[in-house]
């Protein structure tokens, strides 16, 4: 009998061992699986924002999204969020060189998708980069994950994980 793939059941091995991996990052991090009730209830009642602004949330979602293989949109916003956070105007071009070549250009590693206009705005952003070069593209993935990956993974199983 030959076996066949079957892609349902290895997104859910994956999905399980995505999990685990949480489990393990979070006792790294300190953070135990036994919380307490309240802690529990704030992350059932989490906002995608409040998701998004914990190391737990980002945890889970970055595991989530690495199952679907898109894990490259919560690194990009995440990115930009320690870019706007840059103290030193010397680090500013290096850094929104980074991002751009890592995310935002046509065939970069890790590329957000990004629509036309949004990726010719950024470009024309870089020829002087200021803490704000990248908000547009920020917010357009933002509302990308929020719209469309967060009602997944408020189904999934990393999330099911997190909750209980």
């Amino acid at each position: 009998m030959m076996n066949t793939f079957v892609p349902h059941r290895a997104k859910e091995l994956k999905a399980r061992f995505g999990s685990f991996l949480l489990k393990q990052e979070l006792n790294i991090m300190g953070l135990s699986q036994k919380t307490d009730k309240l802690m529990l209830e704030d992350r059932q009642n989490w906002s995608f924002h409040e998701l998004l602004a914990h190391k737990e949330g980002q945890c889970a979602f970055t595991t989530f999204l690495s199952s679907e293989y898109s894990e490259e949109n919560v690194a990009f916003y995440l990115a930009c969020e320690d870019y706007r956070n840059t103290k030193s105007s010397l680090k500013l071009c290096s850094k929104a060189r980074k991002i751009y070549e890592e995310f935002v250009c046509s065939d970069a590693p890790r590329e957000v998708n990004l629509d036309h206009e949004t990726r010719t705005i950024t470009l024309k952003n870089m020829e002087q980069p200021t803490l704000s070069c990248f908000n547009l593209a920020q917010s357009k993935i933002y509302t990308l994950m929020e719209k469309d990956c967060y009602p997944r993974f408020l189904k999934s199983a990393v999330y099911q994980e997190l909750i209980t």
